[in-house]
């Protein structure tokens, strides 16, 4: 049987194996659907069956093979690799997959003829033309939108830092002048100072964004700490940042554990002022916090737009606001590292952060943080 025809025939069982490996190589806590794994899998390989059975010049076999065929800018290859960099895939993910599928089908056909046939070298020549070609469209989709995001990011960043820092400039000059009445100081450095607290926040984000990248995970200082005071100092400065909101502190006493406060309220801040950019109405920002078995729960609830329940995981990936199919918008700042630095936090500590939203409860963000070893009761001993 002709490898064109093979693969038309054994399509489904082709796709199955392919299905098992994308799910291996796909992102921790990804959880794709099974059409999104498959996305563009059965028209690649349609495609590159098609192409088989067309007739071919030495010319044309010389061009693909270096890569000046012209590769179209909407097949189903390139819109494989852009749809994988949207679900945060690497290249070496990216490229696996196209190694398994080539891996799979020949793997099940070559059984099937006889090897020394001419007909069996020229589909093998050809099959792997195919496979060699989608994957480098798939390839210069990931890049061109990789390279998209890099570009918005830092026209994003910069608008981001170009408000504050405007009325920061406003304020000295003011300042400067010497004119300013006394009653307006004060004001005027409270305005100083949220611009500053703005600004600080951004680059606290983008120094966590970029450890994290470069596997270097975040500096941790873990000491004994009361999560009370942490949210409290936390949701102080959240206040500051949305002073037209309201923040209802619901926690219990005793919330002791061996955290790193700095680490805890950055977390907590993050999840603050994302509730408070995406409040709506008087309803106030609820903060409680609880011992469980064996962890610390805290939970941050808004009233605002629901977020929809396939789009809960996406929120929590860096700049996910750029990606217009995605239909997301949420996040911490607008450069979209605010959720992500939290979750990062609550993994460095051992613990989980997760989200939920309905209409009728509003968007909980819950933060799970293990006790450790010692246990609440014995480190709250050991707090003055």
């Amino acid at each position: 049987m002709k490898l064109s025809d093979f693969i038309y025939a054994h399509m489904d069982e082709i796709l199955e194996q392919w299905d098992a490996f994308a799910r291996q190589v796909a992102p921790s806590g990804s959880h794709l659907s099974h059409n999104v794994l498959r996305d563009h899998a059965r028209t690649m390989l349609a495609d590159i069956a098609r192409d088989m059975r067309e007739s071919q010049s030495p010319q044309e076999q010389r061009l693909k093979s270096e890569g000046r065929c012209g590769g179209a800018t909407g097949s189903a290859a390139a819109e494989h690799g852009s749809q994988r960099q949207a679900k945060d895939f690497t290249l070496l993910q990216l490229s696996a997959e196209f190694r398994a599928l080539r891996a799979t089908v020949l793997r099940l056909w070559l059984p099937e003829v006889a090897r020394d046939d001419p007909q069996t070298v020229r589909d093998l020549v050809r099959f792997n033309e195919g496979i060699d070609q989608s994957l480098a469209e798939s390839i210069v989709a990931y890049s061109r939108r990789t390279q998209q995001t890099h570009d918005l990011f830092l026209a994003v960043l910069g608008h981001d830092l170009r408000s504050p820092l405007a009325g920061m400039l406003l304020a000295g000059e003011m300042l400067a002048q010497g004119e300013t009445r006394p009653e307006k100081v004060a004001k005027i450095g409270a305005n100083l100072a949220r611009g500053a607290k703005v600004m600080r926040h951004i680059v606290d984000d983008l120094i966590g964004y970029t450890r994290s990248q470069l596997d270097e995970g975040l500096p941790m200082c873990p000491e004994p700490c009361d999560l009370r005071e942490v949210l409290a100092s936390a949701i102080a400065d959240a206040a500051a940042t949305y002073p037209g909101n309201q923040y209802d502190l619901r926690a219990e006493p005793g919330l002791v554990g061996r955290y790193d406060p700095t680490r805890l309220y950055q977390m907590f801040l993050n999840l603050l002022v994302n509730a408070g950019r995406h409040s709506r109405g008087k309803a106030p920002v609820v903060v409680e916090a609880c011992a469980a078995a064996d962890a610390y729960v805290v939970d941050i609830t808004n009233q605002g737009e629901t977020i929809p329940p396939d789009k809960l995981e996406s929120i929590f990936r860096p700049l996910v606001q750029l990606s217009d199919k995605d239909g997301v918008t949420r996040s911490g700042t607008s450069l979209g590292l605010g959720l992500f630095i939290a979750r990062e936090v609550a993994k460095a500590h051992g613990g989980l952060l997760t989200a939920n939203s309905t209409a009728s409860d509003g968007t909980t963000f819950t933060a799970t943080l293990p006790r450790g070893e010692a246990g609440g009761e014995r480190l709250a001993q050991a707090v003055p």
